[in-house]
């Protein structure tokens, strides 16, 4: 698991040093989805924040509708889209909170999002994987910021 977390943040810090002058625009986005494990809907929002023009950090919030307040998910990911088509793939650190209790794991997702005008829907399949391994669907709606 550990492992795991040092090549996140390695590929982290090592896309932080990309030039700020070749990154594209900044989003702010809110999704709703489905977690199939646990049977469950849930709403969130992603931020967007270009380190070039193929790379993001893309970190995200999502609160679960089971028992009220006790399941939160947070994710720093790393987004990659693919030059000329609108497929996007990543991957990163997810931990969830449940519960008075936290477990850290990873993600990995991959998605088809329009980039074309101020605001953008997408759809996007996400594995979360834990001690437990869990599959969600997302639909969602990207504003640019600047």
């Amino acid at each position: 698991m550990m492992r795991r977390i040092l090549v996140v943040l390695v590929l982290l810090l090592g896309a932080a040093g990309v030039s700020r002058a070749t990154a594209q625009r900044a989003h702010f986005g809110v999704h709703t989805g489905y977690n199939f494990d646990s049977e469950a809907w849930l709403i969130g929002a992603q931020l967007h924040l270009p380190l070039s023009p193929s790379i993001e950090l893309y970190p995200s919030f999502d609160y679960y509708f089971v028992d009220p307040g006790s399941r939160v998910g947070l994710s720093a990911d790393l987004h990659f889209r693919t030059p000329g088509a609108p497929l996007y793939l990543g991957g990163g650190l997810n931990v969830l909170h449940e519960s008075g209790t936290s477990d850290t794991g990873f993600d990995l997702f991959g998605g088809l999002e329009t980039r074309y005008g101020r605001t953008h829907p997408y759809l996007e399949a996400r594995g979360i994987f834990h001690d437990n391994t869990t599959v969600q669907l997302l639909f969602g709606l990207n504003v640019t910021l600047y």
